[in-house]
């Protein structure tokens, strides 16, 4: 018995790995489907002119005659719903290899079921994308659905992980530190879907001023209304210049403000080994995505940068989750500030 449990939690530490790193895939997958402006390559859902495959122009004329078939982007929106497909199917394998063991006293088991309501909602908004016409509000949802699946994907795996080495340290309690640096980073991650979603990518020119000045003619009741119109085709945003550009701006604070949250969460456990050089990693990897940011403002968005971007936040995400995990479930080694070695207590 005690054998079969092993055996089961090995797979399912496998499984969750696998589950992350193919979660990263899909939204990479995600991100450059709309940066070819393929979103509504399929103008139905959840098949691409009435067909699971895409179908020749004949067949797509007939199906939807206001609606021109464009087989590569056809073909880029059907190619991310068949690996998003594939991604609900792992999250349904872990949830039923789970099943047996949902009843173990350290088993994650309500953890795997939030991931797959997670997934059920993920989906829902993906089949939103479409039939609302790349809606702003629903495409940032998307997105920061896949980086939900993503991180529950990794918190689900580190646990399991930690089950099957035998170890029953107790998780620390959280403090406001963590909660600043989290819920400032879930603002900017929502602030770029909002960016990418109204196309306001290169609403400012240059930097660090925008369009010449520092602080330019904006719009902000406009660039954040949240109930715009659902009805128009959102393809290449909807939104006048001022506002587009307030939505720049409103990122670009963002990013200093998380830069500052950051900083502060590294400097206050600075001294605790266990977690200090994740947090250093984590400063890191926001300098690398700073600079991809900034990049993409001057050489105006290549398709190449923007495909980075995405993935610098992507990193950025699991990078301060794992920096989380090692405080919450690391030994407390603290570091001498002066001999820089670490001091048993």
């Amino acid at each position: 018995m005690q054998h079969s449990f092993e055996r089961r939690l090995l797979w399912l530490v496998r499984l969750t790995l696998v589950g992350t790193l193919f979660t990263a895939v899909v939204m990479m997958v995600g991100a450059w489907t709309r940066l070819v402006d393929a979103g509504l390559g399929c103008p139905d859902w959840p098949g691409c002119y009435g067909r699971l495959l895409v179908p020749d122009s004949d067949h797509a004329s007939l199906r939807h005659p206001d609606v021109p078939l464009e087989p590569f982007k056809a073909w880029v929106e059907m190619v991310h719903r068949y690996i998003a497909s594939l991604l609900g199917l792992v999250v349904l394998s872990v949830v039923a290899l789970g099943w047996p063991l949902r009843k173990h006293v350290h088993y994650p088991w309500r953890l795997s079921l939030a991931l797959l309501v997670v997934i059920l909602l993920q989906g829902a908004f993906g089949a939103f994308t479409v039939t609302l016409k790349l809606w702003p509000q629903v495409v940032t949802l998307h997105l920061m659905g896949g980086l939900s699946v993503l991180l529950l994907f990794l918190w689900l795996h580190l646990r399991l992980r930690h089950i099957s080495q035998g170890r029953s340290t107790q998780p620390r309690k959280g403090n406001g530190w963590w909660a600043l640096a989290g819920f400032v980073l879930v603002i900017q991650l929502a602030l770029g879907g909002w960016v990418s979603s109204n196309y306001a990518g290169i609403a400012c020119q240059g930097f660090p001023t925008c369009n010449t000045q520092w602080w330019p003619e904006m719009d902000f009741s406009e660039g954040f209304h949240l109930t715009q119109t659902v009805g128009p085709n959102y393809l290449h945003g909807q939104l006048h210049a001022d506002a587009r550009t307030a939505i720049q701006v409103a990122h670009r604070l963002g990013a200093l403000i998380l830069g500052i949250a950051l900083f502060m969460l590294w400097w206050r456990y600075r001294v605790r080994q266990e977690v200090s050089k994740y947090l250093l990693i984590v400063l890191g990897l926001y300098g690398v995505q700073a600079a991809i940011g900034i990049a993409n403002v001057i050489l105006w968005l290549p398709l190449w940068l923007a495909l980075l971007h995405t993935a610098g936040a992507i990193g950025l995400s699991l990078g301060l989750v794992w920096a989380w995990w090692h405080w919450r479930y690391g030994e407390s080694v603290p570091v001498s500030v002066n001999m820089g070695k670490p001091v048993m207590t």
